[in-house]
């Protein structure tokens, strides 16, 4: 595999900097964003589990629930597998999340070959598995294997913010951000990173909540 890992945030400032090069508009954004986040994370099983356990709820309530797994020690495909459904609600998840729970673990996914695996087949292995969808393994492969050009146009966020650094009339469609965004390679995980933080910077400047 011959596509850039990001390690640090070296990496993070030479991508900013060829987007800022490329783009007059990402330069603009990058004057009120300040250096931007590494945000990488372990990957594994784990990170999975609890991308699962987060969807559609709080982040107050995602954390209350892992923490209990975490607790009971059901956060590992073995435990998750031998684990009852009462045992799993007892931690907050829904019957549909012990499914999905249930189904990375049956998955047996050979997390240390998706490091050297390219992107297309990451999501493509990952999205085999019963509750993840395309935008949850493209942020895994952005933000736990540290891909430097992946995106996910399926981010409401990434959409609403493109819509606003671009002046576009609406917030763009995945399948339109998708296309819009391969202008951005080789750095479209940075790309992800400079869209997320000037959304956050609009939205404190227009009062949106």
């Amino acid at each position: 595999m011959d596509e850039r890992i990001i390690i640090s945030d070296t990496c993070v400032a030479e991508g900013a900097s060829w987007l800022a090069a490329a783009e007059p508009r990402f330069a603009h954004a990058l004057t009120l964003t300040g250096p931007l986040p590494l945000r990488r994370r372990k990957d594994g099983f784990e990170q999975l589990l609890s991308a699962i356990v987060s969807q559609q709820i709080s982040v107050a309530a995602a954390n209350g629930i892992w923490t209990r797994l975490q607790t009971a020690r059901l956060t590992g495909p073995r435990k998750i597998l031998r684990a009852t459904e009462e045992d799993l609600r007892a931690c907050g998840l829904s019957r549909q999340k012990i499914k999905y729970a249930k189904a990375l673990a049956e998955a047996r996914i050979d997390f240390i070959a998706l490091r050297d695996a390219p992107t297309d087949q990451v999501v493509a292995t990952l999205t085999q598995v019963s509750g993840i969808g395309i935008w949850t393994a493209e942020i895994y492969a952005m933000f736990s294997l540290g891909r430097a050009d992946v995106f996910a146009p399926g981010d409401l966020a990434l959409q609403e913010g493109a819509r606003i650094l671009f002046d576009l009339p609406e917030r763009p469609k995945e399948k339109a951000l998708r296309q819009m965004a391969e202008a951005w390679t080789p750095w479209r995980a940075v790309a992800a990173r400079l869209l997320w933080a000037y959304y956050h910077v609009a939205k404190d400047r227009e009062g949106i909540r």
